[in-house]
């Protein structure tokens, strides 16, 4: 495989979004004195995530940045549970800032630290920059750069993201291996002219919902963590 650059989703693929978020969530809601179920709530607003960033890419609305989509969702959230009155603003700003630390699989920081001696790595993520500069630095993860989908002023999977991350780092889109755990991303990816590698997470969305699987994505290359990345790559 001719690759220069290795391009990582985050979201899912290399950090577990589903335990960060409903944890701090928990505690939020510990504070606030409110019965509510953080695991639920968790799922209930990534599955915002998909649409209100079609609306973005549809041109339905104006470009808005991740946290501002997020910060919408959760006060859609709030107001269909009855608690918009009990999580005020200092509570919701905590809330999607929730996005910005959380903690990685464990078997990224070795599998980048390797797959880094001979790729350059790049976190390629729908996060805005500065989520995802604090996201990394908060998990002390071994990125070469980020390249968030505001650089584009669009979202994956739109083909503009993926593109506008090749040229950035002056390779050809063929050169670029996007790595991910979501089959539409690397749907996407692959129709821009990227190369593709799954990762399977099974415990992506909790424990009671399926994550996508091997079987049923198709890629270049297909894993089950960072280190068998490297394997493959560095064989």
């Amino acid at each position: 495989m001719d690759t220069e650059v290795l391009a990582f989703d985050i979201f899912g693929t290399t950090v577990d979004w589903y335990t960060g978020v409903a944890e701090q969530a928990r505690e939020i809601f510990a504070d606030l004195g409110i019965d509510a179920d953080p695991g639920g709530f968790a799922l209930d607003w990534r599955d915002r995530y998909l649409p209100s960033m079609a609306r973005v890419r549809e041109h339905e609305r104006d470009w808005a940045y991740l946290d501002t989509l997020h910060r919408e969702s959760l006060d859609d959230i709030l107001a269909e549970r009855g608690l918009s009155d009990a999580v005020g603003e200092a509570a919701r700003a905590r809330l999607v800032h929730a996005w910005h630390r959380l903690p990685a699989w464990n078997d990224v920081a070795e599998g980048l630290a390797r797959l880094r001696s001979r790729y350059v790595l790049a976190a390629l993520s729908n996060g805005g920059f500065a989520l995802l500069t604090h996201l990394v630095k908060a998990a002390a993860l071994p990125f070469d750069c980020i390249l968030s989908a505001e650089l584009a002023q669009t979202y994956k999977p739109d083909a503009k993201v993926y593109r506008t991350a090749a040229s950035l780092l002056d390779v050809a889109p063929s050169r670029v291996l996007m790595v991910a755990a979501h089959g539409w991303d690397l749907e996407g990816a692959a129709a821009a002219g990227l190369r593709t590698a799954f990762v399977e997470r099974p415990r992506e969305k909790g424990p009671h919902r399926a994550a996508d699987q091997a079987a049923g994505i198709t890629a270049d290359l297909k894993v089950d963590s960072f280190t068998a990345l490297a394997d493959a790559l560095l064989s």
